[in-house]
């Protein structure tokens, strides 16, 4: 974690590293881009990807495709500032102004399946922690939140008894109401049924606009409205680091 802006807590914006420090920015109207040049990451002696040259642009969907292993966590890690690139050059874009990695995560939210939520906490308790982070979308509040779930019989329930489902609709569900400019989704619809699927796709129609959305997935389903792919294998190399 070399490099990396982000610290070690069980929680946040279901990010399990994160900025412990609470913040307060006003988004309004946004433009982000990330860019990268010759990008790549290694580990050890091997490289997962190397030689990116790509631009996220701002108010796009973009999907990250490859299939399992093959690296599109790691992109996304390296895109978020989790994960510093073994080589080349990140940038980071807002309203035309560069922005250092250490500042990414104010403008940033992410939902992943391998990312936790505490599990000693209640849905409420874990919606106002996760709102302490960042700023709800206008219009939304707790209880929106928690009608977006549709767990109104749930919110004093301890996350530990939630099925895997239900962990995955909140943490969808905390990062797309959060008013933030990106949005990260790494393999949104993991532990979902077809009827939460449908329910992922009306939270992408109605949350996803007007902001930069980075989803990585090998299901066409998760990424089938977004307005560009870009996939890991065009970015794979064999050869071994030598020294």
């Amino acid at each position: 974690m070399a490099d990396s802006p982000w610290t070690v807590v069980s929680f946040c914006d279901n990010l399990s590293l994160v900025k412990t420090k609470p913040w307060t920015i006003d988004h309004g109207l946004w433009t982000m881009k990330i860019t990268l040049q010759n990008i790549g990451r290694r580990f050890n002696r091997d490289w997962i990807f190397r030689g990116i040259d790509h631009t996220f642009s701002d108010n796009k969907t973009c999907a990250i495709l490859g299939p399992n292993g093959s690296g599109k966590s790691t992109l996304l890690q390296v895109l978020n500032g989790s994960l510093a690139p073994s080589i080349g050059k990140l940038s980071y874009f807002y309203d035309e102004s560069e922005i250092e990695v250490s500042e990414v995560y104010k403008h940033l939210s992410l939902a992943a399946p391998y990312l936790e939520l505490i599990e000693e906490f209640t849905l409420s308790e874990v919606i106002d922690f996760h709102f302490k982070f960042k700023p709800y979308k206008p219009g939304i509040d707790r209880n929106g939140v928690i009608d977006l779930l549709a767990m109104p019989g749930n919110k004093n329930k301890m996350i530990r008894y939630f099925s895997s489902g239900m962990k995955q609709r909140l943490k969808l569900a905390l990062a797309f109401c959060s008013d933030t400019p990106m949005l990260m989704l790494d393999e949104p619809t993991s532990n979902l049924d077809s009827q939460g699927v449908d329910w992922y796709l009306s939270l992408v129609q109605k949350y996803a606009a007007n902001r930069l959305t980075i989803i990585c997935s090998n299901q066409e389903h998760e990424y089938s409205f977004c307005d560009e792919q870009l996939s890991i294998s065009d970015y794979k190399n064999p050869i071994s680091v030598k020294n």
